[in-house]
């Protein structure tokens, strides 16, 4: 696992088309069960996870990272997910992905969100991603490419394409 998927971390080499992930510094070998440290990843791209102390996650959180950036690119809006710290961060999202949808993933893992910070959320409905299309990024936010974005940006982690998915699904 990475653990620090952003831009600045994302080298582009223009003459060979290829990406490379750079900074390795954060991660870890991904091992079924263990728990990891969840104050990694920069804030606007940590996944839910990191956001809701849940320790035992994978790699699936790389994803939700790139979700992130790509959804920052398709949409013209970087970051897409602005939050000033830790809990504005999760509030941004469940502005986006709705509350309802935070619930049944905090249920399914029994997580209890801080009084705090549960206030602070609040409840949201679901956008659709057309909300954020406009007349600057219409040309980017072909169909594909908004549905590789939901794939990615899903609450639960085990709903989240894998790195393989995402390279056999994805011709954007």
């Amino acid at each position: 696992m990475h653990r620090d998927v952003k831009p600045h971390n994302v080298m582009i080499d223009h003459e060979q088309r290829k990406l490379r992930l750079i900074d390795w510094g954060l991660a870890e070998f991904y091992h079924p069960g263990k728990e990891y440290n969840v104050r990694v990843a920069s804030r606007y791209f940590k996944g839910p996870e990191l956001l809701v102390d849940l320790q035992d996650y994978d790699y699936s959180l790389d994803l939700w990272s790139l979700g992130c950036m790509f959804a920052g690119m398709i949409f013209r809006k970087e970051p897409f997910f602005y939050g000033h710290d830790n809990y504005d961060q999760l509030v941004k999202i469940a502005k986006v992905l709705g509350t309802d949808e935070l619930n049944a993933y905090l249920s399914k893992y029994r997580i209890e969100l801080d009084p705090h910070l549960a206030a602070l959320v609040g409840r949201h409905s679901r956008k659709p991603w057309t909300k954020f299309i406009n007349v600057d990024n219409h040309h980017l936010a072909v169909p594909e490419a908004v549905d590789f974005i939901d794939k990615l940006l899903q609450y639960d982690h085990q709903e989240r394409l894998t790195a393989k998915e995402a390279m056999v699904t994805s011709r954007i």
